[in-house]
C-alpha cells in the first residue's frame, strides 16, 4: 500500500504548497536593487489549506492588552521603571561604529555596491553597502536602510528572534548591539560568485578603533554565471551616472524616481544589463510583473550569463505557477552558478514537485540545504519532507518536517497545517507492517 499524503484533506502536492509558497515567497525574494525593497505587490494571496492569514512567519500579536503599559507601582529598583535608571548608560550598551574597505583580489574596488553582513553563529544579516570605491562605514544594528537579502531566508533570528519576513526594514530589530552580543560574530562582504575574508567581532570593545582594515574579495573559479555583467564596463558616462541615481533612489525606496533614471539609463545604452536588472526589480516592486519579465529578457538578450534575471524570472514564474517555465530559469540559474543562489534550488525543488517530477525535486531540495545559505532557507525541509512523502519515503518525510516544525515560531500560521502533515504520516506507518516501513 502507498501512501498518498494529505490527499483525504484535498492537500496534493501543488495544494499542500498553496499556503507554504504564499509565506515562503514574501520572505526569499530578493530586494530591489542598492538595498531597499518593498515586498511584491502580487503573489498568492490564497490562505490555502488553513485558511486566511497566510502571512509569514513570526507574524504574532503578543498577548493583548499588555502592550505599551508601565507598572502602575514598580518595586525600588526596577530596571523597567524609567525613574529608577541610571543616567550613566552600561558601557557595553553604547554604539558600536566599523568602517573599512572592500577591495578585489586584484586591488581595485568592487564594480558594485557590496553588502556588508554580520554574521553571528552562522546566520547573517545586512548592515550596509559600500560606496563607489568600496568604503563603508555603519552603526552596528541600525541598517534602517538595509533590507535583508534573498539570502536570508525564513529562519530564527541571530538574537533568537523569529522574524517576521526577511523584507522587514532594518533586520536585527534596529536593537542596540553591545559588547555581548559579538561572542560569535564576524563581519564579512558578500557578492555572489565572490568569497570574501572575515574579520572577526568577539572580544571587541566599544572604544576600539571602529576601522576593521581592508576586506578582500576573490572570485570563484569554477562559477561560469556574473552577478557584474561585462557591458556594465562599456557603458557611457551618462548612463553609469542615471545607473548611480536609480541605485540611490531605490535605497530610499522611491520606486519612481528609481525607475526613470533606469529607464533613462538602459536608453542611453541599450546593452546595459545590470541595468535592466534593476529595473526589473524596481517593476517588480510596483507590482508590474510583465513589464519586468520584459526587462529581465532585455538583461539575458545583452548577457547570457548574468545570474540574476534567471532568479528573479523563476520567482515571477512561480508566482503564476508555470511551473515548467520557474523549473527551466532555475536550472539556468544553477548551472551558471550553484554556490551563491539558495533560493534558486528552492524555486526548483517547488516546480518540480507540481511537475511531479519527484527525483529532480529531491534533489534540488538536498543540494540547495547542502550550500553555505541553504541553513537560511529552512522551508527547503518542508519541500523536501512533501516530495519524500510523494516517493512513499514516510519515514524520511516525517523527519524533514519535524526538524522544519523545530524552527517554526510555537504560534506561527504554518505550525497546524505541519502538525497535521506529519500526523498523517504518522497514523500511515503505524497502520504498516514492520517489513513494510
Amino acid at each position: 500500500m502507498k501512501f498518498r499524503p494529505f490527499v483525504h484533506q484535498g492537500l496534493g502536492a501543488a495544494a499542500a504548497l498553496t499556503f507554504f509558497l504564499t509565506c515562503s515567497f514574501a520572505q526569499e525574494q530578493p530586494p530591489p536593487p542598492g538595498g531597499g525593497g518593498a515586498p511584491p505587490a502580487g503573489g498568492p494571496t490564497t490562505g490555502g489549506p488553513t485558511g486566511p492569514g497566510g502571512g509569514p512567519p513570526g507574524q504574532g500579536t503578543g498577548m493583548p492588552g499588555t502592550q505599551g503599559r508601565q507598572p502602575t507601582n514598580p518595586f525600588p529598583g526596577d530596571p523597567n521603571d524609567p525613574r529608577q535608571r541610571s543616567p550613566f548608560p552600561d558601557m557595553g550598551a553604547r554604539p558600536i561604529f566599523l568602517s573599512g574597505k572592500v577591495v578585489l583580489d586584484d586591488g581595485t574596488a568592487p564594480p558594485e555596491p557590496v553588502v556588508i553582513e554580520r554574521v553571528c553563529n552562522g546566520q547573517p544579516r545586512p548592515e550596509a553597502y559600500t560606496d563607489s570605491k568600496g568604503r563603508f562605514s555603519f552603526q552596528l544594528g541600525q541598517n534602517n536602510q538595509m533590507f535583508a537579502d534573498a539570502s536570508v531566508g525564513g529562519g530564527a533570528d541571530t538574537f533568537g528572534d523569529f522574524p517576521t519576513s526577511s523584507r522587514t526594514p532594518g533586520m536585527g530589530g534596529q536593537r542596540q548591539i553591545s559588547e555581548r552580543d559579538l561572542m560569535g560574530c564576524e563581519i564579512r562582504a558578500s557578492l555572489p560568485g565572490f568569497r570574501s575574508e572575515a574579520v572577526p567581532l568577539s572580544g571587541r570593545r566599544v572604544m576600539d578603533n571602529p576601522d576593521i582594515g581592508t576586506i578582500i574579495l576573490r572570485r570563484l573559479g569554477n562559477v561560469e554565471g556574473l552577478t557584474i555583467s561585462v557591458t556594465s564596463a562599456a557603458a557611457p558616462k551618462d548612463a553609469k551616472k542615471a545607473f548611480d541615481k536609480g541605485r540611490e533612489h531605490a535605497r530610499k525606496r522611491k520606486w519612481a524616481d528609481a525607475q526613470k533614471e533606469y529607464e533613462k539609463a538602459v536608453a542611453l545604452y541599450p546593452k546595459y544589463a545590470n541595468a535592466w536588472v534593476d529595473l526589473g526589480m524596481i517593476l517588480e516592486a510596483q507590482d508590474q510583473a510583465g513589464k519586468a519579465l520584459d526587462a529581465y529578457s532585455k538583461a539575458l538578450e545583452a548577457d547570457v550569463k548574468l545570474v540574476k534575471p534567471y532568479v528573479q524570472m523563476a520567482f515571477l514564474w512561480a508566482k503564476e505557477n508555470k511551473w515548467q517555465e520557474c523549473a527551466d530559469a532555475s536550472d539556468r540559474a544553477l548551472k551558471l552558478n550553484p554556490f551563491d543562489f539558495p533560493q534558486a534550488y528552492f524555486y526548483n525543488a517547488v516546480a518540480n514537485l507540481n511537475l511531479q517530477k519527484f527525483d529532480a525535486a529531491e534533489k534540488s531540495a538536498r543540494e540547495g540545504l547542502k550550500t553555505e545559505g541553504g541553513n537560511r532557507f529552512p522551508k527547503m525541509k518542508h519541500v523536501l519532507g512533501i516530495v519524500l512523502a510523494q516517493k512513499n519515503d514516510v519515514n524520511g518525510a516525517m523527519e524533514e518536517m519535524k526538524g522544519y516544525l523545530k524552527m517554526l515560531p510555537e504560534n506561527g500560521p504554518e505550525v497546524d497545517l505541519v502538525k497535521g502533515q506529519i500526523a498523517q504520516l504518522e497514523k500511515f506507518a503505524q497502520n504498516q507492517p514492520p517489513n513494510r516501513q
